[in-house]
């Protein structure tokens, strides 16, 4: 086997931290679609935040890597790190239950807070590795884009859904953006 039949350090960092991204926008979206909790505000724009370093991860893959792509995903961790951060300010007060439901008793924003960090720490480390040629076609490489592309737009028409072209709710309860496209388009 050459030694190009497997991928670089950076490669396989690249394609592991699209994998996290992935998986989070899976939680997400199944939380909301299956478990009926509708994203707030700040968490439709902490999912932004991933979706910005999952972009970030995409063009690395296809493209390879470059300090840019690196560029954008720092940008979005920072966006989505703040955002996240903002919400678990918003909900630290002694006898505040917080917004939403819990995993391994934290609510999700904090969750999305540490994940930020430790996506910016893997995205300090694959700057710093020498072999920076991260393009693949790969099944797995080719699967993650899929899945991530997927989750996108699945995110996307969900927004769509719930808020409308308007602002979204504080607290959202319903899917006012259906019942908007209803009143405006007759579904």
């Amino acid at each position: 086997m050459s030694r190009h039949s497997f991928p670089s350090l950076a490669g396989l960092g690249n394609q592991l931290a699209l994998a996290a991204i992935v998986g989070m926008l899976s939680y997400a979206f199944v939380d909301q679609i299956y478990l009926g909790e509708l994203p707030c505000p700040l968490c439709l724009m902490q999912r932004i935040g991933f979706i910005v370093i999952g972009f970030a991860l995409v063009l690395n893959i296809r493209c390879g890597a470059h300090s840019a792509h690196y560029g954008w995903g720092v940008i979005g961790g920072l966006v989505g790190m703040t955002v996240s951060l903002r919400q678990v300010l918003l909900h630290v007060l002694p006898g505040d239950t917080g917004y939403g439901a819990t995993f391994l008793e934290l609510h999700f924003y904090t969750w999305a807070f540490v994940a930020y960090v430790g996506l910016l720490a893997g995205i300090a480390i694959l700057l710093m590795l020498p072999n920076r040629e991260v393009r693949s076609r790969s099944a797995l490489a080719n699967t993650l884009v899929i899945l991530f592309i997927l989750l996108v737009f699945g995110n996307l028409v969900s927004t769509l859904l719930e808020c409308g072209i308007g602002p979204c709710a504080d607290d959202p309860v319903k899917y006012d953006g259906w019942l908007w496209l209803r009143s405006r388009f007759g579904f």
